[in-house]
């Protein structure tokens, strides 16, 4: 299990944005803060310098760093890119996630297993 996957789809997209950008980009960073209903949101983010203790996946020529707060949250995680006729953006399936908002704008996660986490950075 890696810590991070992402789809085709969500690879051509952050390579679209990171393209466009009017500075160097490292890549970009996935996170989770508190927010809506069922308390956290998935945060994008780009990374101009990597922050020592990010967890890194590097996937069909795309880099994301994860938050280490939300590492634990996000094992196992995909990352998609959605394109639909009123909107588009980023999905993520979450293995951790146990319940969501009915507006769709928060997730409630939990925790992932610390074992299967240890095997992951030992396999580093």
């Amino acid at each position: 299990m890696n810590i991070m996957s992402i789809t085709d789809a969500a690879a051509v997209r952050i390579k679209e944005i990171i393209a466009n950008t009017d500075r160097d980009v490292a890549g970009l960073r996935v996170g989770i803060e508190n927010a809506g209903c069922a308390g956290v949101a998935y945060t994008v983010n780009y990374v101009d310098l990597p922050i020592p203790g990010d967890d890194f996946v590097e996937e069909k020529g795309v880099k994301i760093y994860v938050d280490p707060k939300a590492t634990l949250f996000l094992l196992g995680t995909q990352m998609d890119f959605e394109t639909s006729k009123l909107s588009s953006g980023f999905t993520f399936s979450n293995p951790n996630q146990v319940g969501a908002c009915g507006c769709g704008e928060s997730v409630q996660l939990e925790a992932a297993d610390l074992t299967e986490l240890a095997k992951i950075r030992a396999q580093q």
